[in-house]
């Protein structure tokens, strides 16, 4: 069975994080098991999508790309992060059905929908899962597979079977970046990959974003940004990235 672009593409992020930063193409192709030309062709991609930058012979990840760990992201811009969650619970109300991703912003809004009364809620994230499970008559769906340790995220086959046979009426999305240019970006192929078959299904899509994504980038560009419906936030974002934001007519909520 052949692999995807995007599993290849994101093999060869594997490789050369496992390799410090730094690979050369002949390396990339002989731990792939590809041709040095099939390497080159995910190298263009990927560097379009500002992943990674094409040196003599070789390739290294743009600086600054890797993820904090999820505490760590937990732990910062807290207070924001909550008050960007109760907005979004705001939106979102009681008896509504909701997707709820792995990011740190949506574990938030997690907490505060904890307020609201029999959700159904749909999350590849054992974190919000724990959070609404057992509580005001909520029926929640846990996506299958292995649990990820740095995050409790499941993803591959089992979570994608799952997660696609809902029609959510909300979908509420995290993001590593926001970048005028690229428009919204992740860290994570297989975040990118859940995400964009939530974003299909469901009615309306939200981004929960503190102001501190702005202007940065990412390893994965989202190929759905044209679907978002909302982008709650903290802060007033650059013209450019308003200007993004009115070409793919997603709302501005400042909480």
């Amino acid at each position: 069975m052949s692999r995807t672009t995007n599993q290849r593409e994101e093999e060869i992020l594997r490789e050369i994080q496992k390799a410090g930063g730094t690979c050369r193409i002949g390396f990339l192709a002989s731990q792939l098991g590809v041709s040095q030309e099939t390497v080159r062709r995910n190298i263009r991609s990927l560097e379009q999508s500002g992943a990674v930058r094409k040196v003599h012979g070789g390739v290294h990840l743009v600086d600054r790309l890797d993820e904090p760990p999820f505490q760590n992201r937990m732990d910062r811009n807290g207070a924001i992060k909550q008050r960007l969650a109760r907005r979004v619970a705001e939106i979102i109300g009681d008896e509504k059905s909701v997707f709820l991703d792995v990011g740190s912003s949506t574990a938030y809004a997690a907490m505060a929908l904890r307020d609201c009364k029999k959700l159904m809620v749909v999350s590849n994230s054992i974190y919000v899962a724990q959070m609404l499970a057992m509580r005001n008559d909520n029926r929640v769906f846990l996506a299958g597979g292995e649990l990820r340790s740095h995050d409790g995220g499941a993803f591959g086959a089992e979570a994608l079977d799952l997660v696609q046979r809902f029609n959510v009426e909300f979908a509420v999305f995290s993001v590593g970046a926001i970048n005028a240019d690229k428009g919204f970006m992740l860290h994570d192929f297989q975040e990118a990959n859940i995400a964009r078959v939530v974003a299909r299904n469901a009615q309306t899509k939200i981004v929960i974003a503190d102001s501190e994504k702005f202007g940065k980038r990412a390893p994965v560009v989202v190929d759905y940004s044209n679907q978002i419906d909302i982008l709650v936030t903290n802060a007033q974002p650059p013209a450019d990235i308003c200007n993004m934001l009115a070409r793919h007519e997603i709302e501005l909520v400042i909480a």
